[in-house]
């Protein structure tokens, strides 16, 4: 299959060639590895001059991105190829080489020029008699496109690659192109259509052993599980991932992915426990007011199993961290830092949820990963909003915190629509909602206004934080509709004896200290808003003051 001539130099086979393509059609992943690892030589010594050099670069580029070894080989090879020596390729190896180069920018986060290869290769469709090289680059392109979160691009994409590979008779080729059909249907809120294409792709890849597969087919499983609040199924699925992706290499990236959704699921399954103990507290605590007991002991288990499940969680972000730092993989390390917030958050230590958070938006910057930069900004309204809760770092602006929130909320919502990630963009309103809810804004009537945007968002329904953050701002924004009793009165016509200069006196005392508060305590800002005189503001401020003291 490789031969070399009288002065040692290897030459590239038709044979061998022919051997790599089919054990990637056939998905044959050990055979085929077997096959390169018994010639590591002509890597070791690559010669880009040679004839079948472009196309060993892109058979090369694929056998990588199941497995065989890290994308900085084929970065290395491709590198090889001068602009001299490109021009004189024939059109089949060229067609490669662009795909081996869209392979290892994909590999790199570096979505845009990815496609840009990928798009290219498409563009002679009509000159090359290489259909399958063309079923792969729409598969690749609708990879990309689904890492930028323009979802609708992307299914097109995995649907044009996956009709291709069918046409050509590759069927376990289209069954791996259908796991990423699969996911974006369910980011439509398809869940059957979604469970019943990762059944069939299963069924087709079950003879084989193409471990990474399997294992992103059991992937697909959980996070569908998570979503829809089947919390053990969804950790059994992702258990069951990362034996697959051990099998091909016990510090595969996907495995990171595996043990950062399990510590998702965990955190989830602990919040339950959390909300169980918390109700079962207040059960006891109303029932001892009452001067009545409740038999049976306090369910301390819950509070242990809560903090074990909190432990493992840490522990396997831990270890995803480190997997994905050896891969260099951003969006790993992003997801891993929103999912460290979380948990720092979910156990009041603001000040690390912070700094993970912070860590997490700087990763997505670094590649214009909106998806990430958006969640992370969404964390730190999170973060913000509860230090206006629970009055932590008062400065000498008391609303610094809730207008940071405010500004957070806004960007999340903003880097959310450069995606098509609807349930994502939900959760950002949802959240411009619970920030104009706080204790700070108090301001449920334009809270209102993004619990309807977020809402038309959210048809499908799931069982994660944002559905219950949905229902939260929900119940705030259905409160709003209780009005000062005495506003109520007055709509009625029922002034009592009160004269109408006694009625805007009465008025003034309800709203200006409202504004004053929405203002940030700035008497002067109340008297421009309200064009009234700083004096009688400050007026009114004193007289409701010695009545009942205004905030804290």
């Amino acid at each position: 299959m490789i031969t070399s001539n009288s002065d040692q130099k290897i030459e590239i086979a038709d044979e061998f060639l022919a051997q790599l393509k089919e054990d990637l059609l056939c998905r044959r992943v050990e055979h085929g590895m077997s096959l390169l690892e018994r010639h590591r030589d002509l890597f070791a010594h690559f010669d880009p001059n040679k004839h079948n050099a472009g196309v060993l670069a892109g058979y090369l580029a694929q056998w990588v991105d199941i497995g065989f070894q890290l994308p900085g080989l084929v970065k290395a090879i491709v590198a090889q190829f001068t602009k001299g020596l490109r021009a004189h390729l024939p059109l089949r190896d060229y067609l490669h080489l662009r795909m081996a180069e869209g392979m290892a920018a994909m590999s790199e986060e570096l979505t845009m020029e990815a496609i840009h290869h990928f798009d290219f290769v498409l563009s002679l469709a009509e000159e090359t008699d290489d259909k399958t090289v063309l079923a792969i680059a729409s598969f690749w392109k609708g990879r990309c496109l689904r890492m930028k979160g323009e979802y609708e691009q992307a299914l097109a994409a995995a649907v044009k690659g996956r009709d291709l590979a069918s046409e050509l008779g590759h069927g376990p080729m289209a069954a791996v192109m259908r796991v990423l059909e699969s996911w974006l249907y369910f980011q439509k809120g398809d869940a059957k259509q979604a469970i019943d294409i990762l059944r069939e792709a299963e069924a087709e890849l079950a003879k084989t052993d193409d471990y990474l597969t399997l294992g992103n087919i059991h992937s697909s499983y959980g996070r569908i599980a998570r979503r829809q609040g089947r919390y053990q199924h969804a950790i059994d699925s992702f258990t069951t991932a990362s034996a697959f992706y051990r099998k091909r290499d016990p510090q595969h990236r996907n495995i990171a992915r595996s043990l950062n959704n399990l510590a998702y699921a965990k955190r989830l399954i602990g919040l339950q426990l959390r909300r169980k103990s918390d109700t079962e507290a207040a059960r006891r605590r109303k029932a001892a007011a009452r001067g009545r007991s409740i038999k049976g002991e306090i369910k301390a288990p819950y509070r242990h199993r809560f903090e074990q499940l909190r432990q493992e969680a840490l522990a396997e972000l831990a270890e995803a961290a480190r997997i994905y730092q050896k891969h260099e993989n951003h969006h790993g390390l992003g997801s891993v830092n929103v999912n460290y917030a979380y948990l720092h958050l979910d156990n009041g230590d603001l000040d690390r949820a912070e700094a993970a958070a912070t860590a997490a938006f700087k990763l997505g910057e670094e590649k214009r990963d909106h998806i990430l930069m958006a969640r992370a900004r969404m964390l730190r309204c999170m973060i913000e909003n509860a230090r206006v809760e629970e009055g932590i770092g008062e400065s000498s602006e008391p609303g610094n915190h809730a207008r940071l929130a405010q500004d957070f909320a806004h960007e999340a919502v903003e880097l959310a629509k450069h995606t098509q990630n609807r349930r994502l963009l939900a959760h950002t309103y949802v959240w411009q909602g619970l920030t104009r809810c706080n204790r700070f804004f108090d301001d449920p009537e334009s809270a209102r206004h993004y619990y309807d945007l977020a809402l038309a968002l959210s048809k499908d329904g799931h069982a994660e934080n944002a559905w219950e953050d949905l229902q939260i701002l929900k119940a705030k924004v259905l409160r709003s509709g209780s009005v000062h009793p005495t506003l109520r009165a007055w709509s009625q016509g029922s002034v009592g004896d009160k004269t109408f200069q006694q009625i805007s006196e009465e008025f003034a005392e309800i709203v200006i200290p409202k504004v004053w508060e929405r203002e940030g305590r700035k008497i002067s800002r109340v008297a421009v808003k309200l064009s009234v005189s700083p004096k009688k503001v400050r007026r009114i401020l004193n007289r409701v003051v010695r009545r009942k003291p205004v905030g804290r």
